[in-house]
C-alpha cells in the first residue's frame, strides 16, 4: 500500500511547493527572478510589473523579463533556499567603504525575504578570481586580479554587510573559481597553499563552500584540506567539470562542510558552452527537450537524487540549487529531481 504521506509529497512536488518536502533537503534556484516563472512559482498579478531589458550573448540578443524583488515573498513559499548571484559582480562596498548598487539590492531582498528565509550569497569575484574579464580598445582579455585572495577586502567590502543585512538568514557563502588551462594554474599543492592562508584569514561563522572549475586541482589532498579545514564542497554540474558521481568519488564519498550541510549546483551541461545554453533555455517558462531529454541530463537528475540520499544516511543537509540552463526551466528540474526521489522513497515503504 502506497504511504499517504508520499501521495501528499507527489501532489506538493507536481505544483512545485518543494518548500520542506524533504528534512535532508533544501530545493533551491540559481536567482528567482524570472518571468518566466509566472504561473509556476509567481502569481499572474506580477505579469504587469515585468520589466526588460536587452543582452546580447553569443552573437544573439535577448530580451530579459524580470518580475520585481517583491516576488521573493512568493519563492519562498515554494523553495526552501535562495542562492543570489549578483554579489558576484560586485561587493557590497566600496574599497573605501562606500555603499554599492549590490548593497541596496540585498536590502531589498533582506526587507521582502520572510523571517524564516534562507540565502546563500557568491562572493565577489573581484576576491576569488585569479584573473578579471576586461575589455581593452574592444577586445576581450584576461588580467591577472591584484585583489586576488584578500581576506580583508572580502570581509569588509562583502561578508561584513551580508551578515548584517541577512544575520541567521545568511546559510552560507559560494566562493567559485573560474576555469583555469593547466599550464596557466599553479601546481594543486601550490593552490592549497594560497587557499589556507586566505580561508584561515576569514571569519568563521558563516559556512563557506567552494567551486573550483580546473578539474586538475580536484586532487585527494584538496578533498582533505577542506575537511580538516571544514570548508564544503560544492557539487557542480558544470561545462568542463567531471560529472556528479564522479566528483563524488574525487572528495572521497564524503562531505566536508563543518555544519552538515553541502551544495549541489545543476548549472549547465557538460562540454555546452554557457552561451548554447542560456540560447537553448531561453525564455525559461519550461523543460527544453534538448536540454532535458537527454542522457545527461537523466544522469544529472539521478546523481541529484543519489546526493540526496547520501546526505540523509550521514545526517547532512544538500542544498540542490537548479539552474534554468541545465533544463530549460529551474522549477521543472527541481520537480523532475522531487519526482526521482519520491520514486527511491517509495520503493523503501
Amino acid at each position: 500500500m502506497t504511504d499517504p504521506s508520499l501521495v501528499e509529497r507527489r501532489e506538493r512536488a507536481a505544483a512545485y511547493a518543494f518548500r520542506g518536502l524533504f528534512p535532508y533537503l533544501r530545493f533551491g534556484t540559481a536567482s528567482d527572478r524570472y518571468a518566466g516563472w509566472i504561473g509556476q512559482i509567481y502569481p499572474e498579478r506580477y505579469a504587469k510589473a515585468v520589466k526588460t531589458r536587452k543582452r546580447k550573448l553569443g552573437g544573439q540578443t535577448f530580451e530579459e523579463r524580470t518580475v520585481p524583488i517583491a516576488s521573493v515573498r512568493e519563492y519562498f513559499e515554494h523553495f526552501d533556499v535562495l542562492e543570489l548571484d549578483f554579489t558576484f559582480y560586485r561587493p557590497l562596498l566600496d574599497a573605501e567603504g562606500r555603499p554599492t548598487n549590490n548593497l541596496f539590492v540585498l536590502e531589498q531582498y533582506a526587507d521582502q525575504a520572510p523571517a524564516d528565509a534562507r540565502f546563500l550569497l557568491k562572493a565577489p569575484q573581484t576576491f576569488f578570481a585569479r584573473k578579471l574579464r576586461r575589455s581593452r580598445e574592444g577586445k576581450v582579455v584576461y588580467e591577472n586580479n591584484p585583489s586576488f585572495l584578500d581576506a580583508g577586502g572580502v570581509t569588509k567590502q562583502f561578508i561584513e554587510p551580508a551578515r548584517k543585512l541577512l544575520g541567521d538568514r545568511l546559510s552560507g557563502l559560494l566562493f567559485e573559481q573560474e576555469y583555469q588551462r593547466r599550464a596557466e594554474s599553479p601546481d594543486p599543492m601550490e593552490n592549497i597553499a594560497e587557499l589556507d592562508g586566505f580561508f584561515r584569514a576569514l571569519p568563521g561563522d558563516v559556512q563557506a563552500h567552494l567551486e573550483l572549475r580546473s578539474a586538475h586541482l580536484l586532487v585527494p589532498p584538496y578533498f582533505a584540506w577542506l575537511a580538516d579545514r571544514g570548508l564544503g564542497f560544492v557539487f557542480s554540474h558544470w561545462t568542463w567539470l567531471p560529472p556528479l558521481r564522479e566528483q563524488w568519488r574525487l572528495c572521497g564519498a564524503r562531505f566536508t562542510a563543518a555544519d552538515g550541510t553541502a551544495v549541489a549546483r545543476l548549472l549547465t551541461p557538460l562540454r555546452m558552452p554557457y552561451a548554447e545554453a542560456y540560447a537553448l533555455a531561453y525564455p525559461f517558462d519550461r523543460a527544453v527537450p534538448a536540454l532535458s531529454e537527454t542522457k545527461q541530463a537523466r544522469d544529472m537528475a539521478l546523481d541529484a537524487v543519489a546526493l540526496a540520499l547520501r546526505a540523509e544516511a550521514r545526517g547532512a543537509v544538500l542544498h540542490l540549487i537548479a539552474n534554468n540552463r541545465a533544463w530549460g526551466n529551474a522549477p521543472a528540474l527541481a520537480r523532475a529531481i522531487a519526482f526521482r526521489l519520491l520514486d527511491e522513497l517509495e520503493k523503501r515503504s
